[in-house]
């Protein structure tokens, strides 16, 4: 359903809103814990480069059957226990990975791991953007970019403290779940909003109504992955040793999320589409120059603007799903966005990686770069929806 330009003022749900923030950034957190962990266990199993790829496969499937899945299950459970329950599997997931060596069982959990983590932001953001008046969205939208992004950078950070062996990490950042799960449980008593079911017939419907926004997503998706995945490639092949490439990673994420509720102010205040077409252009210049810049400071400062500048394409989506739909159309729209991140990160990794290979380690830069700005230029050049 399309909901007019000016949303009804009402008071926002702030127990909604923290429990929604709370979710998804404990995730991230353990997302960015078990992404680099399980593949460092796995390798010091001796299991091979193939079968760790393989198993990291699992939670892509994970994703995508949460995503045709959404309409059965919201039809069904209630939004807010249904994140609850999300949050409770993945913390046994994450158990799991502590309680057995098993490869097949570990491929089990990465699925599920993945179905629920697609729950719990597809549900989460949906419900986000119910309990939130429009005149506080990009407010709001920013603090919770601000979170996701600020708990995956802290995963990496708290390996080198807990250890690759013997579980530790992977129990101890189930404990912290569960914790999670409880406190979003209790926040839930207070709450005032719920968001509407959808059906699966609804995020195909999407699709075709927010072609723009889906687009916008998807670019973000290619523009992530392809700054995290294949740019640290870039730098060691460029002459960068590999702690430089580390922690190019690093500098991309911290600022990205001190950055995001700003540009949650800048939402508010301005155009939203001009925030969304800025921050893409900005994007497409800072890949661009990549290739031009010899010094590691300058090099650093850029690759932090990079990344504050493709996350942002996601705050503004999300902030514009808000301000232009309702009801079951939000978990429509939100799963419509996962599935456009998995095919951009997809593409973003892969085809970076190719045409590194074929053309040299600038294609990649250059490339990401000229495909935000067809992106800029056929979100500047459409009519407004």
């Amino acid at each position: 359903m399309r909901s007019s330009h000016t949303t009804a003022d009402f008071m926002p749900d702030w127990a909604a809103i923290v429990a929604v923030i709370l979710g998804a950034s404990a995730f991230s957190v353990a997302q960015g814990v078990t992404y680099p962990l399980i593949s460092l266990t796995l390798e010091s199993r001796g299991v091979t480069p193939a079968m760790i790829g393989f198993n990291a496969v699992g939670f892509a499937f994970g994703l995508a059957a949460s995503t045709l899945m959404i309409g059965f299950l919201t039809s069904r459970i209630r939004i807010d226990r249904l994140i609850i329950a999300s949050l409770v599997g993945c913390s046994l997931c994450l158990a799991t990975f502590a309680a057995t060596d098993s490869l097949p069982i570990w491929f089990l959990a990465r699925f599920l791991l993945g179905f629920f983590a697609s729950l719990i932001f597809m549900l989460g953001e949906a419900w986000m953007n119910a309990a939130c008046p429009d005149r506080l969205r990009g407010r709001v939208s920013g603090l919770y970019g601000a979170g996701v992004c600020g708990g995956f950078a802290f995963g990496p950070l708290a390996i080198p403290l807990m250890g690759t062996g013997g579980g530790f990490g992977f129990a101890l950042t189930a404990v912290y779940v569960a914790l999670v799960a409880f406190a979003t449980a209790v926040l839930t008593l207070s709450t005032r909003t719920t968001p509407e079911a959808s059906s699966t017939r609804d995020v195909f419907t999407f699709f075709a109504k927010a072609p723009l926004l889906v687009a916008m997503v998807l670019a973000f998706g290619f523009a992530d992955i392809a700054a995290i995945s294949v740019m640290p490639v870039y730098f060691v092949k460029t002459g960068h040793s590999e702690a430089f490439a580390a922690l190019s990673v690093t500098v991309l994420a911290l600022p990205t999320a001190l950055a995001q509720p700003f540009i949650g102010v800048a939402l508010d205040r301005l155009p939203r589409r001009r925030v969304a077409i800025a921050t893409s252009a900005i994007g497409a210049i800072a890949f661009l120059a990549i290739p031009l810049l010899t010094s590691p400071v300058a090099i650093l400062i850029d690759f932090a603007l990079l990344g504050t500048a493709s996350f942002s394409l996601y705050t503004c989506a999300l902030t514009m799903l808000g301000e232009k739909y309702k009801g079951g159309m939000l978990i429509a729209g939100s799963a419509a966005f996962a599935l456009a991140y998995a095919v951009g990160s997809g593409a973003g990794s892969g085809a970076t990686g190719v045409v590194m290979d074929l053309l040299g380690p600038s294609a990649a830069p250059i490339g990401v770069g000229l495909a935000l700005v067809v992106f800029t230029a056929a979100f500047a050049a459409a009519r407004r929806p």
